[in-house]
């Protein structure tokens, strides 16, 4: 599992309680929500990383 870094995020009251209840809608966590609203604005700018090749030449054989 890739590593994850932690940061302050300074959001306005309101928004937070509507992402709060959106994350709710769909079973998530605000930070699941971040995520997944992140991620999916890097997939729309085709900006998001590409996976990393894991495999090695022993995998191959």
């Amino acid at each position: 599992m890739a590593a994850k870094k932690t940061f302050v995020l300074r959001i306005d009251e309101e928004v937070y309680d509507s992402l709060e209840k959106w994350a709710a809608d769909e079973y998530r966590s605000v930070n699941g929500q971040m995520e997944w609203l992140i991620a999916e604005a890097l997939k729309k700018a085709k900006r998001y990383p590409k996976k990393k090749n894991t495999t090695t030449s022993k995998d191959k054989e």
